[in-house]
């Protein structure tokens, strides 16, 4: 039974793309030395959300107790929780870049990541306090906590409409950290 999408990773693709869209303030890092910190601080955001996302569809699949279901999952977007927090807070070590917006910019990657850290653990709150005794009830309570997450997550999608910046493009075109 597969109930997580493995598009997780598809979205930081999505919240990247977002600053690269971005307008030019001043007073912080430049478009490259803050391409190159957002870059480093969501890598390894992606490569963990990845793994995670791999290993919950596994273990959805796998022929497991529900209380062993339950421990796996918990842990799971545990650990999804916390790397979507480091990822913010290292985004937020990265200042405000040097554009127009930059503020607004910063703000809008730290608030996006805060609400991802915040699906992750409303649905591992969630999955905590499902009962094992049934597994039908358990499961559908999974899924249903997975339907769930997806749609804050989808929701927690970064608003680039106001944003483009062809001097952020460029940045996040040609610093290795973002390749």
């Amino acid at each position: 039974m597969r109930t997580c999408r493995a598009t997780a990773v598809g979205k930081l693709t999505v919240v990247l793309a977002t600053l690269v869209l971005a307008v030019t303030a001043c007073g912080g890092p430049s478009p490259r030395a803050w391409a190159a910190s957002v870059c480093g601080a969501l890598t390894p955001w992606r490569s963990e959300i990845s793994r995670l996302t791999s290993s919950t569809d596994q273990q959805m699949t796998a022929q497991t107790t529900p209380a062993q279901a339950k421990e796996n999952l918990v842990r799971l977007f545990g650990g999804a929780e916390q790397a979507s927090e480091t990822a913010r807070r290292k985004v937020e070590e990265a200042g405000v870049p040097e554009t127009d917006h930059g503020e607004e910019i910063s703000t809008g990657f730290r608030t996006s990541l805060g609400k991802m850290r915040d699906a992750y653990g409303r649905a591992r709150d969630t999955i905590e306090r499902l009962d094992t005794s049934e597994a039908t009830a358990f499961y559908d309570g999974v899924r249903a906590a997975v339907d769930t997450l997806n749609k804050e997550y989808d929701a927690s999608a970064l608003d680039t409409s106001r944003l483009n910046s062809e001097e952020l493009k460029r940045a996040f075109d040609e610093v290795p950290e973002c390749r």
